[in-house]
């Protein structure tokens, strides 16, 4: 079995050229736009690991609901899971999880989890919530004061679960072998930039907001809401952003 994960390839990304973009996210509903160099974004990645690991006590083999919907957070929540050894469980359950993490619109649905929760408002540059929600710690508040060199208790191994999506669990190895597959059904190559508009709920839009652009080693553009604006807006966006590769609802 390979011994390749989403981990180790966001580490080869970081040696290769840690300065070029890895993510670029837009919410077409509020008019936000964030861009993360993968220096930036392995950052974000090391302080939240550092933060399951040593505050909330994650475990490896602990799972961890994501109530998120695509964003650029939900992405370093994926990698930080997969860092501590943790199972990603996006849409998951609240109840049979050890960890809920839930945006503003999954709030209430997460305080069925009876362990920790973790509340992200997905506010503009990982802004805190406004108000702290009840029974919920605030992310933004709590993990910037976390390192940025995350090392793992007990590194996991690539035939460690990792993710369950689509009713099906994958391993580290296996959530890398199928950002593989599409990274070469997409024809995906150094220079591409693949821009996606589908949710993290569905592997298919796992592999096109993250697994896929790891295993290429290319950036991706991620678009919350893309439906909001018009035809000539969208085309603006892909000319603007050097967008080579679409993935859609109707492709994924």
């Amino acid at each position: 079995m390979s011994d390749t994960t989403p981990v180790t390839l966001l580490r080869s990304a970081l040696a290769s050229d840690g300065t070029r973009p890895f993510t670029t996210f837009y919410d077409d509903a509020t008019g936000e736009r964030v861009e993360l160099s993968v220096v930036t974004f392995d950052n974000w990645v090391s302080k939240t690991a550092n933060y399951l690991q040593d505050e909330l006590s994650v475990e490896p083999g602990d799972r961890v609901a994501l109530l998120l919907p695509a964003h650029w957070q939900t992405q370093v929540w994926l990698l930080a899971c997969w860092s501590v050894g943790a199972v990603a469980v996006p849409d998951g359950d609240p109840a049979r999880a050890d960890v809920v993490v839930a945006g503003p619109d999954a709030l209430e649905r997460g305080l069925a989890c009876p362990g920790e929760r973790v509340g992200l408002s997905l506010r503009p540059l990982g802004a805190r919530f406004a108000a702290p929600p009840e029974g919920y710690r605030d992310y933004a508040v709590e993990v910037p004061g976390f390192g940025d060199r995350f090392v793992p208790y007990v590194p996991p191994s690539a035939d460690d679960p990792a993710l369950e999506i689509d009713g099906r669990t994958l391993t580290g190895a296996e959530a890398a072998d199928a950002g593989a597959e599409s990274a070469a059904a997409w024809g995906l190559a150094p220079g591409d930039r693949l821009l996606s508009t589908l949710p993290f709920t569905r592997a298919s839009g796992l592999r096109a907001g993250l697994l896929a652009p790891l295993a290429a080693s290319v950036p991706v553009v991620l678009c919350r809401n893309f439906e909001l604006i018009d035809e000539s807006a969208r085309e603006r966006r892909i000319s603007t952003e050097r967008v080579t590769r679409t993935i859609t609802d109707s492709e994924g």
